[in-house]
């Protein structure tokens, strides 16, 4: 019995060992202290001391370990490690890590969340918010953009150019606006509520284009040249990247460059004939510079380096001899300026590479670093923007639309769904503030940029499905009031630009998470491309020693986290929130110790595993997100008015984790393995469940009821009450119906009935006649009655004006 007990005290000090994270050589003193506690009280003997010395002098002894342990595993894993291609090299390479690094750790540091600075704007970031871009908000038609013209108006054109609206990312230097990510983010929310074609012709130069390149890469005389007249709107650019063979798969573009001699301006200079066909390109059709990707190679050595040199960047102005462009694409109806760019035998000079010959061949590593970037701010942030302006539509709508004579808002199928639209425009905000805030303190989050992108965009494309169903024949009829039908029709175009979420979610958010953000696997991979024998083996002892030790901690943690459901772990705030952060602590390490076990038991296999990758992403994906929602509840001051929003946000991610989590080890390849597992993370099932009716309850209510938790999830949405703005009208109806519902009900108790709530006009006139109402009130109940109809009416028309016109010149 005593040497159980000794045994038990043993194995219960490794633990502690391993889950305080100790050194190798403290571990190992803490577990000689034990064994000599037993010696004394003679339950240890001479077996278990051989044994365990057996054990602890290789891990111990730095020369024995190295030559017996450290090299076999090293040879090992340059026979199992998957091949890493130099594309997917230079795109790890690329970003940096932040926030999801402590989440990969096993053991996130909540209180470094919370000092994390909050965004803000300056004063004039907020000036040109409240100037410029409320009024290019009030000159936008979305019928007469999307059904007439085709096309921004050419007013709204030119006053977007005078503006700078295309040069919130350049320098105030060059003349640009210089603004920080945060407000960029707020200024394409704002436009994104307003109108899809506004926002996308704004946000695509101000992400992955010709502006951003040059400023990071460009030569002095490069910069001097574009950034003005990019700033000032003489020049429009784009950036033409995908084509017919390349989309998600950007690396495999087969456009090339062929470095040669030719004639320009009248003389011979070293140059390149470039060969090209792209397609999807943003702002091409109206496009004056180019920037253009395309893969360089010298075949006759005419730069005295290799023959084949890689993707290259380059500008190319647009009436350069052979260019072909101007015609367009039509995506889904939504008409921003987008379309094909060709060119063949298109002889330029060297010096139009960005950044000179120099940059020649580094392209895709230009190009990654700013998409890392880039990615956090335009289509999160469009689509957050889209979300929140949709659900204080959407809730207006549902309490100004009556059926069955009560507001539609009040059938619990439509409180189902606008809870899920409030909780995730909630959600969706708090991603887009926290991610903005880390550009601005110069990360380059490349593995929190495809995490912000694949889920915003999803999550918009279910906010704008289920606002859909609840307006029903509203948003199915267009016309000039209809607000939701072009954005309903335009959501898959953010989910297939920029990386498919298909490629996002499967392949590049854990794959690159899992080789950025776990302290050990880059370092792994680094060691064992070191040339020199003896750095290789002190390199590699390192890192897989310090990974071995990461997994026993997280697989500690882990079992210690499914016997107590970390009920003991710390958090920062002692309130409602605290079963979250000990939850998020729990899985963080359920990640971290699964993707040890998974790449150690499948290696390579794992890349091609996509299915088996997703699902760890989404545990990832899933700690982020809801990250982001807690730190947006603590910097809005833990408001309980908000407070039903950030449970929903935060019950439902924690339930999306663990259905990833469950559904992960279901279908790991080793069945045993993955039933092992289970009995490891999750021994008593699932700990989550979906929000419940009664919060979904409160969530609908907010959406319909004005109040500043309401106000507060619209904040910074285009919603001033003026002729032409549906948004700000269905507001002003909302507040009108509010302020009827008692006149309306004082009538009916006048008439003894149960009256409809239509023909309110006709009702004001009457009970104003017979003495029930003033006439202010029935002034309210006239105007209530208008907005109605507006809200609830559809447009039609003659059948000419559908037949699409040729125009004769």
């Amino acid at each position: 019995m005593g040497e159980l007990l000794c045994f038990l005290i043993f194995v219960v000090a490794g633990c502690i060992a391993a889950y305080k994270r100790m050194n190798l050589s403290n571990t190992v003193w803490l577990l000689a202290a034990v064994m000599v506690l037993g010696t004394l009280f003679g339950e240890v003997g001479f077996l278990a001391w051989l044994l365990f010395l057996a054990a602890a002098i290789p891990l111990s002894m730095e020369n024995i370990r190295k030559t017996y342990l450290t090299r076999p595993l090293l040879k090992f894993y340059k026979k199992v490690s998957p091949e890493m291609s130099s594309t997917e090299q230079e795109a790890i390479d690329a970003g940096t890590v932040w926030w999801d690094g402590e989440l990969f750790s096993g053991k996130p540091d909540w209180n470094k969340l919370h000092t994390i600075p909050k965004g803000r704007l300056t004063a004039e970031e907020q000036a040109f918010l409240d100037g410029p871009v409320d009024q290019v908000c009030a000159m936008v038609d979305e019928w007469q953009i999307n059904h007439q013209d085709a096309d921004l108006s050419p007013e709204i054109w030119q006053f977007l150019k005078d503006n700078k609206f295309f040069a919130m990312i350049i320098k105030k230097k060059y003349g640009g606006l210089e603004f920080s990510a945060y407000a960029q983010s707020r200024v394409l929310q704002k436009l994104a509520g307003c109108s899809a074609v506004l926002s996308s012709t704004v946000g695509v130069p101000n992400s992955l284009g010709p502006g951003e390149l040059l400023q990071h890469y460009g030569t002095a005389e490069q910069q001097d040249y574009y950034l003005p007249r990019l700033a000032k709107g003489d020049e429009v650019p784009c950036f033409a990247l995908t084509g017919p063979e390349a989309g998600s798969d950007a690396g495999a573009i087969p456009d090339v460059g062929i470095v040669c001699k030719g004639q320009w301006e009248g003389k011979e200079v070293l140059g390149m004939r470039l060969t090209f066909n792209k397609r999807y390109i943003t702002l091409a059709p109206i496009a004056t510079v180019v920037g253009l990707a395309f893969k360089l190679e010298d075949p006759d050595g005419l730069l005295g380096g290799k023959e084949q040199l890689g993707i290259t960047c380059a500008l190319i102005p647009r009436d350069t001899k052979g260019m072909e462009i101007g015609r367009r694409h039509l995506p889904l109806n939504t008409p921003f300026q987008n379309g094909p760019i060709r060119g063949e035998d298109v002889f330029v000079p060297l010096d139009f590479i960005i950044g000179g010959p120099q940059m020649a061949g580094k392209g895709w590593r230009m190009l990654m670093e700013c998409l890392s970037v880039g990615r956090c701010i335009t289509l999160p942030s469009t689509g957050a923007g889209g979300a929140k302006t949709v659900a204080l539509a959407t809730g207006a709508y549902a309490r100004i639309r009556r059926q069955f004579r009560i507001p539609v808002g009040k059938m619990e199928g439509v409180e189902e769904m606008l809870a899920r639209i409030g909780g995730n425009a909630y959600l969706m905000d708090a991603v887009t503030r926290f991610s903005t805030v880390g550009v601005d303190l110069g990360e380059k989050p490349s593995v929190i940029s495809a995490i912000s992108k694949y889920h915003l965009t999803e999550k918009m494309r279910q906010v704008i499905n289920d606002a859909m169903d609840v307006h029903g024949g509203k948003g199915i009829m267009l016309g000039p009031n209809n607000y939701l039908g072009r954005g309903y029709q335009g959501a898959p175009i953010s989910i297939t630009v920029e990386g498919a979420n298909i490629l996002t979610r499967n392949m590049m958010i854990f794959g690159q998470g899992a080789m950025r953000c776990h302290p050990y696997v880059l370092s792994e991979i680094q060691a064992a491309a070191i040339e020199d024998k003896n750095a290789q083996l002190d390199a590699f002892d390192k890192a897989v020693f310090g990974h071995i030790g990461f997994a026993i901690a997280n697989k500690v943690r882990s079992f210690w986290f499914s016997l107590t459901g970390g009920i003991f772990h710390s958090t920062p705030f002692n309130d409602e929130t605290r079963r979250y952060y000990q939850l998020l602590q729990g899985y963080s390490a359920n990640l971290a110790f699964l993707t040890d076990i998974s790449m150690g038991m499948l290696g390579g296999e794992l890349k091609r595993k996509e299915r088996l990758s997703a699902r760890l992403g989404d545990i990832l994906s899933g700690l982020y997100l809801a990250s982001a929602t807690l730190k947006r509840y603590d910097e809005d001051g833990r408001l309980q008015e908000d407070a039903p929003l950030m449970h929903w946000a935060m019950q439902n991610t924690l339930f999306d984790i663990e259905e990833a989590l469950d559904n992960f080890l279901s279908n790991f390849p080793n069945k045993a393995m993955g039933f092992a597992l289970k009995a490891l993370t999750m021994p008593f099932g699932r700990r989550c469940k979906r929000p419940d009716d009664s919060l979904e309850h409160k969530i609908a209510t907010l959406l319909q009821t004005p109040g500043t938790a309401r106000s507060r999830l619209g904040d910074g949405q285009y919603l001033t009450r003026e002729e032409g703005n549906l948004f700000g009208d269905l507001e002003q109806t909302l507040d009108n119906v509010i302020a009827a519902d008692p006149i309306f009900e004082r009538i009916c108790e006048k008439k003894k009935a149960k009256l409809s709530f239509t023909q309110l006009d006709k009702l004001a006139d009457e009970a104003l006649e017979n003495g029930w109402i003033d006439e202010e009130e029935a002034t309210l109940l006239r105007e209530t009655e208008a907005g109605r109809l507006r809200t609830i009416n559809v447009d039609d028309f003659d059948h000419e004006e559908l037949v699409a016109k040729i125009q004769s010149k």
